[in-house]
């Protein structure tokens, strides 16, 4: 794990700032294992928002910073920042929720302070403001480029951290005599995972491209006008700097395999409208054709629990058909869109 720049950082609500080294130090001790824990649900999220698109979140594109083989600079780069800089920063907040760290607590400073029409602030909020300003030491601390990606890199690393706070959910509870409802305490908690992921794919979709690649250096004044350029932005948008490879194409030099092979979905009362188009999208608009297979699955069934203390199942066998993207040269057993 690559340890992040000093910066200086509160590390409770109510307690005291640590800088420096010092804070490296201990952020890489005590946080290092929930942080690679969030990178992780980040790509794990990445995929599943992606799996029915042309371009699915493979490896090759989880790079976190500007340097090394990762350069390009597109919406879907865009997203990788943010997914992953919103997961470390969720299972901090949820760790320390969980009380896995002695320095944090819950978020109770406003509590007592109206926070609207019949209700105060109360109860036990998801401590945010720490797991965003530990996640912003360690993913932010990862890019030391100073040019127009290394801005972008930024901006969507914050974007991500602004999706957590966006999607907190309001949770309230009533007093009053014999049951009533006189007044509410309420306090914040943070959703499903899942709902920040799609909040940061409805903004993958919106993204704003920043025209900023040509003529632009690492000079002072270079610097100067990107950064009042990202200025400019709402944190909360995604922004990107170059527009998307074809995706339907293998790109080696990317790193991307294109369509053909990738399997898509066509049948199924469960489906959603993306997901039964998947076929379209990855085979029929990318000049491929359908190719349907069967295949047997074994699976559990009629398990039975036997006294004392056993389950019994028998293995069930069930033929499933898939389909998947080919080559329109290759005729058996395909199904044109």
């Amino acid at each position: 794990v690559r340890l992040p720049r000093p910066l200086c950082v509160r590390t409770s609500v109510r307690t005291y700032f640590v800088c420096g080294s010092l804070l490296i130090i201990i952020a890489y001790l005590i946080y290092s294992s929930s942080v690679a824990a969030g990178a992780q649900s980040g790509i794990e999220e990445c995929k599943y928002q992606f799996a029915w698109d042309r371009w699915n979140c493979p490896e090759r594109t989880l790079q976190l910073s500007s340097h090394g083989g990762l350069r390009s600079a597109n919406r879907e780069t865009a997203f990788v920042h943010a997914i992953s800089s919103a997961g470390v920063m969720y299972t901090l907040t949820r760790n320390c929720s969980l009380g896995d760290f002695d320095n944090c607590g819950c978020d109770d400073s406003r509590n007592g302070q109206l926070g609207g029409q019949g209700w105060l602030w109360g109860g036990c909020s998801d401590n945010v403001g720490f797991g965003e300003a530990i996640s912003k030491q360690f993913v932010d601390g990862l890019e030391t480029g100073q040019d127009a990606r290394a801005a972008m890199n930024l901006h969507n690393n914050e974007a991500g951290r602004k999706a957590v706070k966006s999607t907190m959910k309001r949770t309230c509870k009533c007093h009053g005599v014999s049951g009533s409802c006189t007044t509410q305490t309420c306090w914040l908690q943070l959703p499903e995972f899942r709902e920040v992921g799609y909040y940061l794919k409805e903004k993958y979709h919106k993204a704003l491209k920043v025209d900023l690649l040509q003529g632009v250096g690492n000079s002072a004044a270079s610097r100067g006008a990107i950064a009042e350029t990202f200025s400019s932005i709402s944190k909360k948008e995604l922004v990107h700097l170059e527009d998307s490879p074809d995706y339907c194409l293998e790109n080696k030099t990317l790193g991307l395999l294109g369509t053909e092979g990738r399997e898509c979905l066509k049948r199924g009362k469960t489906l959603s409208k993306w997901e039964k188009r998947s076929c379209k999208r990855l085979c029929g608009d990318c000049g491929l054709a359908v190719e349907e297979r069967r295949a047997d699955m074994v699976s559990s069934c009629n398990c039975k629990f036997h006294w004392c203390c056993a389950v019994k199942c028998e293995q069930c066998r069930k033929s499933v058909t898939k389909y998947f993207c080919v080559k329109k040269e290759k005729r058996d057993g395909l199904c044109f869109l």
